[in-house]
């Protein structure tokens, strides 16, 4: 919005021209959504403990567990509607809404917002009328298919765009790039799906999948930049796609709004981010990752996602094979709990290794 109002004045006061630059604009995005996510979240805060929108502990399927998470009990939940709007509201001002990567990043966001949004309620609603209803949430194939849905329409699109077509850029390799063709559609519902799904897996913990989120959209801000410069992706040998650049700035919204969200969800959290949050970040970073040629490096970026679901898909292949577990209790988060370390030990180590990986990630551009 601000890029069209004030840019074209750039003629009448010089000063305007610092909107053409993709770092100025991704900068005063993080900068908005920040600002716009702590101030908004005391009173969004008040109205969901108001409404009696809290978190449900279930004691049933881990006693000891239940014992240290006790003390959430009622905490606020559904708080991904304060990033959205922080995400979308910062976008909006400050990207080139033109962008069709911009858009599609926006409409799956929201899209799988929504969804997670039904999953919170119908579980509010199911936990109101008691345990005799049986629903925790919505059923587990309708939430595949709605992410299934989204990766689809993005896979289409980039398998129908020139610039793009069905092309797998594979990472230490200058010259390798593999042409799915078709099948790339259904790869990038992969990408898009899982990643939906590792995020929500993740987020168990304050501040924890909240954390490793900033640090992912970060690190793509920096690869949606470079896949968008001309000069830094021929020297680089990656993907030239001149409007990936603008990810930046919905890479930056993303950064912003979570660093603000983290302010309230830090330990001892005063609101989570329910599946409203964690359903949609992840299928916004699976839909970048697609979009500037990275699906491969997102197994690395975001490499505490992929082993906290690894360790539910484990876990529930061992029981099911063996009928022995793996870990104390899954998500791998929850194991090192029960083995007896403190919650905020947990999420900060959690995050140190995402800061490693992030480093690790941004090698892999010059190692080819």
């Amino acid at each position: 919005m601000l890029y069209y109002l004030l840019y074209p004045l750039r003629d009448t006061f010089f000063i305007f021209n610092v909107f053409k630059y993709i770092t100025f604009r991704a900068a005063f995005a993080c900068v908005t959504a920040f600002l716009i996510t702590v101030i908004f979240a005391p009173p969004i805060i008040r109205k969901l403990q108001a409404l009696k929108v809290g978190e449900t502990i279930r004691q049933k399927y881990c006693p000891g567990l239940y014992e240290r998470h006790k003390g959430k009990q009622g905490t606020p939940t559904m708080g991904g509607i304060l990033v959205l709007f922080g995400i979308f509201v910062s976008t909006i001002m400050w990207a080139d809404m033109k962008n069709s990567f911009v858009l599609i990043a926006l409409m799956v966001t929201g899209w799988l917002g929504g969804i997670g949004f039904l999953d919170d309620y119908s579980k509010l609603v199911s936990g109101a009328k008691g345990a005799k209803s049986g629903k925790r949430g919505l059923n587990k194939r309708t939430k595949l298919f709605a992410q299934i849905i989204a990766g689809f329409i993005v896979g289409l699109f980039l398998y129908i765009n020139p610039k793009t077509t069905g092309v797998l850029e594979m990472p230490f390799f200058k010259d390798l790039a593999i042409n799915l063709g078709i099948f790339y559609i259904p790869f990038v519902i992969l990408v898009i799906t899982a990643a939906s799904n590792a995020v929500n897996l993740t987020d168990g913990l304050d501040g924890l999948a909240i954390g490793c989120i900033t640090l992912t959209a970060l690190a793509y801000a920096g690869m949606s930049y470079v896949t968008g410069h001309v000069d830094f992706a021929h020297y680089l040998g990656i993907y030239y796609l001149p409007e990936a650049g603008e990810l930046t700035v919905f890479c930056a919204a993303i950064v912003g709004a979570g660093l603000g969200f983290l302010w309230y969800n830090t330990y001892p959290a005063s609101i989570f981010m329910g599946d409203t949050g964690a359903l949609a970040l992840g299928g916004a970073i699976g839909t970048v990752a697609v979009f500037v040629k990275k699906e491969i490096i997102l197994l690395l970026i975001g490499g505490i996602f992929v082993v906290e679901a690894l360790s539910v898909l484990l876990q529930v292949i061992s029981f099911r094979c063996t009928g022995k577990r793996i870990f104390k209790i899954a998500p791998l988060h929850h194991h090192f709990e029960m083995c007896g370390w403190a919650e905020p030990k947990v999420t900060v180590r959690l995050w140190i290794i995402a800061i490693i990986l992030v480093f690790l990630s941004f090698a892999t551009l010059k190692l080819r």
